[in-house]
């Protein structure tokens, strides 16, 4: 997920406060939220943390909140919204380059926490690993959703009572344009690295579909796993890349992935083949909506107008007489295409007008083939099967080379999945062997043993001898991303000289009226 001083807010119907307080104090793993633990079994404090309570003991924040919800009889039912959680996250780039510190953000975060949450029980906390080790620092905001004292009234509160002690926090448009207008008035002021946050996103990826993702890639062979909503966008981004309008690009998505296109009001929205709702352009960014995929359109169709070519000449003119001047054909030379044959053509023989617009089109043809031969330098038959042949074994050892690299970077980004599975549940493992009750210990943890159990396995079979390094792993799959790239040019080259090459070779056979064979012979080819 992109990480840029954003905003994120979670709310949470249970009734125990004392798990925000866990979960900000301790070492929780990232993929399935729960706590991690020593060789004995216990919790592990996170290695630097900032913790501040506000209108609260932060380390009495459960009782606190407990006590207020049962002075106003509030947050007593299951279904209540009991506590909102933001998390304002900092650009890696702010602590290297702009001098942002853990004290730093954690001051920001309290000035954030008193404007836009006055009269509030809150934890403010702020951490400096950031999500997956990023680095990047980020500030955890948890609020009782009860106000406990009355405040000022501000302009982004909707209700009369939303400054009164006793009513809830009432999350609304307002309130989140004002505290996103506040994070990027603190981000100016103090120099740190910012994106426009009141401008809708190119791409939206909910809290949930980003944990559902984490946790099936996590599962023993989910390492490719996505979501609906990530085909239908990775659809999109390939079909619009090469589409030149909008009926292209619609033909192209269910063709292609199966996926409808519906318009209503200027409004898009897909369905995939394996849902019954649409999915809104609004739901998964701006990048997928009318208005920027029109843009895209008329872009490539511009492109392609303006992209250079060898050898272009003046059109086809239809009035001129090719027929009686078969050598003005020769002026046109561009990407070369098959003669018809006409006596296999069953149109051709029964309409005499699409038989002579063949016969024009085939002498274009023919002149662009002389043309491509002369170019090449090459003077008899047996040089343009030589070089065609060679174009093959060309073709064939660039596919090879790529898919060799293709494989190794799945076999190495397996391994990198295994060897960051065994290292995040080795902790629960440990635990377990030192567990008296194992049974009801395997119970409560079947999920991380199971986990470990398969990386374990994994990394028997394939490392026999000894386990290398994630960042030497890294490494190697970074040289190979670089190759790939060099690679796959070179497979693209070789795959459109033998395309000429194969129709040059077609082509002449046909002018010549022989068969496709091409036996060896010492005859000029003109």
């Amino acid at each position: 997920m992109t990480i840029v001083a954003i905003l994120k807010h979670l709310s949470s119907k249970s009734a125990n406060y004392g798990k925000a307080l866990e979960y900000l104090i301790f070492q929780h793993d990232e993929h399935n939220g729960r706590p991690l633990r020593d060789e004995n079994g216990n919790r592990m404090l996170r290695e630097e943390y900032y913790l501040d309570g506000m209108n609260c003991d932060p380390f009495s924040f459960d009782k606190e909140c407990e006590m207020l919800n049962a002075d106003y009889h509030k947050n007593q039912t299951h279904g209540e919204v009991k506590s909102h959680h933001y998390i304002i996250s900092f650009d890696p780039k702010d602590v290297t380059e702009c001098g942002l510190t853990g004290e730093k953000a954690q001051a920001l975060g309290r000035g954030f926490a008193e404007r836009f949450f006055a009269g509030h029980q809150a934890l403010i906390c702020t951490h400096t690993d950031g999500h997956n080790s990023s680095g990047n620092i980020h500030v955890h905001i948890v609020i009782n959703s009860l106000r406990k004292f009355d405040v000022e009234r501000q302009d982004f509160m909707e209700r009369s009572n939303d400054s009164r002690a006793g009513f809830k926090h009432h999350q609304t448009r307002e309130l989140l344009t004002a505290m996103q207008k506040g994070l990027m008035e603190i981000t100016e002021r103090e120099g740190l690295h910012q994106i426009d946050l009141l401008s809708p996103a190119p791409v939206k990826i909910t809290e949930r579909e980003y944990r559902k993702t984490q946790r099936e890639q996590q599962k023993p062979g989910g390492k490719n796993f996505q979501t609906k909503l990530q085909e239908i966008r990775d659809a999109v981004y390939a079909a619009s890349s090469h589409a030149k309008s909008l009926e292209e690009f619609k033909d192209a998505l269910l063709t292609d992935y199966g996926i409808a296109l519906r318009i209503s009001r200027g409004r898009f929205s897909y369905l995939h083949p394996e849902r019954e709702k649409y999915i809104s352009a609004r739901k998964l960014g701006t990048d997928f909506d009318q208005a920027h995929l029109l843009s895209i359109f008329a872009e490539n169709a511009k492109t392609k107008m303006q992209k250079p070519q060898a050898h272009v000449q003046p059109a086809y003119d239809p009035s001129f007489d090719y027929l009686s001047n078969p050598e003005a054909v020769l002026v046109f030379h561009s990407d070369l295409h098959l003669v018809v044959d006409l006596q296999s053509n069953l149109k051709a023989q029964q309409s005499a007008a699409y038989a002579r617009k063949v016969t024009l089109s085939n002498l274009r043809e023919a002149a662009k083939t002389l043309c491509f031969i002369q170019e090449h330098g090459y003077d008899n038959r047996e040089e343009l099967e030589a070089a065609f042949e060679a174009s093959n074994h060309e073709l064939t050892a660039s596919r090879t080379a790529l898919r060799e690299s293709d494989d190794r970077i799945k076999e190495l980004n397996e391994q990198i999945h295994y060897i960051g599975q065994y290292h995040a549940n080795k902790a629960v493992h440990s635990a377990f062997l030192e567990a008296k009750d194992k049974k009801s210990f395997r119970e409560k943890h079947s999920a991380e043993l199971d986990l470990y159990n398969a990386a374990r396995t994994f990394l028997k079979k394939s490392f026999p001898d000894k386990v290398p390094t994630i960042s030497k792993l890294k490494a190697e799959r970074d040289a190979l991303i670089q190759e790939k790239k060099e690679k796959t040019n070179r497979y693209h080259a070789a795959k459109a000289a033998q395309k000429d090459l194969f129709t040059a070779r077609t082509n002449v056979a046909r002018i010549l009226d022989e068969p496709m064979s091409f036996e060896k012979s010492k005859e000029a080819i003109l």
